[in-house]
């Protein structure tokens, strides 16, 4: 038997393959490699932590991808889009009577899609045994859109169909974009404050972090701030002794905790940081200073570039009617068709209460 050595392109493209992509136009290990790795380790260790998932991933590409430190933030956001684009599943999204299930476990989810505005199928979930539930000649037409993968129909093609007897789950689009009831600033904000009021003492919240509103809206690691002497209301975070701290609203006198509300709040669908996320905007726009988006026109549609994370609800909209796209000087960016920009908008200005932002302005960024 003869032994022969491989160099780590080789085993990328090797692992390309294997994982059914295409050769890429740049870098053998992009996004679509890193959504479909994670997919396979999830399909065979879910239920699991996000931690052991990000974990597993890390350990294939030891050797294989020179800055790992990169690599580890890019394998941990990944984790998070593939929650938004509905391929992974946490405990608030799914039925389960296993009491060895922890709140901060992922799950798979099942293959599924949902048919786009404009006829595109948009794909997600996860198989445990396989790599996808598609045949090859299907498998051969999906797109890789960033961390998303999407079927155009042929001319005459029903598609949909063809889905479904294929054993993959419709969602409809008002159920998978389904978001919390339409209401102002205000009363949003007003009614996280009662009922933080109708709490009981908090007592000492030791290493506690906020959000700061007084803080530029352009610029969301600048605002995160450790308490000090402040007093009021802010949406933060408390570390808890095992997984992720817990967001909340946090009331302060002179830089002491004397009141915490954990979100998620009971009996809502919601994540605890898209409360959080989506309370700050209400609380921004309360003090006249609302987040924004920037518009950057391309080739048949729009660039729409965000500076502080958006709620899953209403980033997962976003995936579906348009597409991830390359950012400049902001958090994430999301291209948007001519046809969908104007309903997109008023989505972004009516329901999140952000402000346009002129392309011209400096400022802001990742």
């Amino acid at each position: 038997m003869v032994i022969a050595k491989s160099s780590a392109d080789e085993v990328l493209k090797i692992s390309r393959e294997t994982l059914g992509l295409s050769a890429p136009s740049n870098g053998m290990f992009d996004d679509a490699m890193l959504a479909a790795s994670l997919r396979r380790g999830a399909g065979i260790l879910c239920p699991c932590s996000a931690s052991t998932l990000v974990a597993s991933v890390l350990e294939s590409l030891q050797y294989l991808i020179e800055d790992t430190a990169d690599v580890a933030e890019r394998v941990a956001a990944a984790v998070e889009s593939l929650v938004i684009g509905g391929d992974l599943l946490e405990l608030n999204q799914v039925t389960t009577d296993d009491p060895a299930v922890k709140g901060t476990w992922l799950f798979a989810a099942p293959p599924g899609f949902i048919v786009r505005p404009a006829g595109s199928i948009f794909l997600v979930g996860i198989l445990p045994d396989e790599l996808t539930p598609l045949p090859a000649s299907l498998n051969a037409r999906v797109a890789r859109e960033g961390f998303a993968r999407v079927l155009t129909p042929q001319p005459s093609e029903d598609l949909p169909s063809v889905l479904r007897d294929l054993g993959l789950l419709e969602r409809s689009e008002s159920s998978w974009l389904k978001a919390p009831k339409p209401e102002s600033a205000i009363d949003m904000r007003n009614g996280m404050l009662r009922l933080l009021s109708e709490q009981p003492p908090s007592g000492a919240v030791a290493d506690i972090s906020l959000l700061d509103p007084s803080r530029n809206v352009d610029y969301y690691a600048g605002r995160w701030i450790s308490p000090k002497s402040e007093s009021g209301d802010y949406v933060g975070r408390r570390p808890q002794a095992y997984g992720a701290p817990i967001w909340g609203i946090v009331r302060l006198i002179d830089g002491h905790v004397t009141g915490f509300l954990d979100f998620p709040l009971r009996g809502t669908l919601w994540r605890g940081c898209d409360v959080a996320w989506h309370l700050q905007m209400a609380i921004d726009q309360c003090h006249g200073k609302p987040q924004r988006y920037r518009r950057r026109p391309t080739s048949g549609g729009v660039c729409l570039d965000f500076f502080s994370p958006l709620p899953l609800w209403a980033e997962r909209r976003l995936a579906v009617l348009g597409r991830p796209a390359s950012r400049e000087k902001c958090l994430f960016s999301y291209w948007i068709p001519d046809r969908e920009l104007a309903s997109e908008e008023a989505f972004l200005q009516e329901r999140l209460w952000l402000s346009p932002r002129d392309k011209s302005e400096q400022g802001g960024g990742e």
